[in-house]
């Protein structure tokens, strides 16, 4: 097997396992657990999962570095994307919150070149601003179809994008596992924090905890493929199987939630997946 296939392989796992995520998150909190402690029991099931994973690799689980101020921004984006993002696909359809969140790359190239000095063409400029344009399509503004809670994704989608440029700028001595306890970590006090005001826990049912356990293993699952993924061949060649994501998140709400994606969001999603893919074949021609 060739880098590029067992990165692309891997790659489509860790979208499927995403989108899993995405899914029973989402049905618990339908079943009525609070935002809030979705976040806490998640965020701390996956620390957890992570803190052993790290042991079990002869890491340690405490290092000086966690407290650096590039760590701390890195935290304060995953927080930002985890909170956003939980609230818009408990309270928004699965199918248009992934759409939005697929814009997420875009970002991070616009953020590299605007903050790492990469360098990007008037053509990268131009399908990022293409893709943008597709979001906006999804999110329909002053349409009829327009939802405030929408947005939430947007908050999301700039979460996850700050996420991923900060963790380009993360002490190298810092593992990825090391990296994944306390991104999952920084989900508990927030998580703490939105309850207080949402006004109490609610004590799970066999059903919700079994599928809030399920959610951290395929979650931590699919952060590792992510990571293997990603060492594993050309970044131009893996990356764009990123919105494979969309796929399996469109194929689950329908089979599980029953939502049918209407024209608009079907439109900006392809928009989006367009420019993205062209972004990202742009940029592995300029680095060759």
């Amino acid at each position: 097997m060739t880098d590029n296939l067992r990165g692309s392989l891997f790659m489509v796992m860790a979208m499927l396992g995403f989108a899993i995520e995405d899914m029973l998150l989402k049905r618990v909190a339908m079943a009525g657990m609070p935002v809030g402690q979705v976040l806490i029991l998640f965020g701390g099931g996956g620390c957890l999962l992570f803190a052993a994973l790290t042991r079990a690799r002869g890491e340690a689980i405490w290092h000086p570095a966690v407290v650096q101020p590039r760590m701390l921004v890195k935290a304060g984006f995953e927080v930002m994307g985890r909170l956003f993002f939980t609230l818009a696909i408990a309270l928004t359809p699965l199918s248009s919150a992934s759409a939005i969140l697929q814009a997420t790359p875009l970002v991070v190239v616009a953020g590299a070149a605007l903050i790492f000095g990469e360098r990007v063409g008037w053509r990268r400029w131009t399908a990022i601003l293409v893709g943008l344009l597709g979001v906006l399509v999804i999110l329909r503004p002053g349409l009829e179809g327009f939802s405030l809670a929408s947005l939430l994704a947007v908050g999301g989608l700039l979460g996850f994008a700050g996420r991923d440029l900060a963790t380009r700028a993360a002490p190298k001595v810092l593992s990825n596992f090391q990296l994944g306890i306390y991104g999952f970590l920084a989900m508990v006090p927030t998580g703490a924090a939105l309850l207080a005001w949402q006004g109490g826990a609610l004590r799970p049912d066999a059903a919700m905890a079994a599928q809030l356990g399920l959610a951290v293993c395929v979650g931590v699952f699919a952060y590792w493929a992510l990571t293997v993924a990603m060492r594993s061949g050309e970044v131009s060649v893996v990356t764009p199987f990123r919105y494979t994501r969309l796929v399996f998140a469109l194929i689950l709400a329908m089979l599980v939630f029953g939502e049918r994606p209407d024209s608009a969001t079907l439109i900006g999603s392809a928009i989006v997946v367009a420019a993205g893919v062209y972004t990202l074949m742009r940029a592995g021609r300029a680095t060759r």
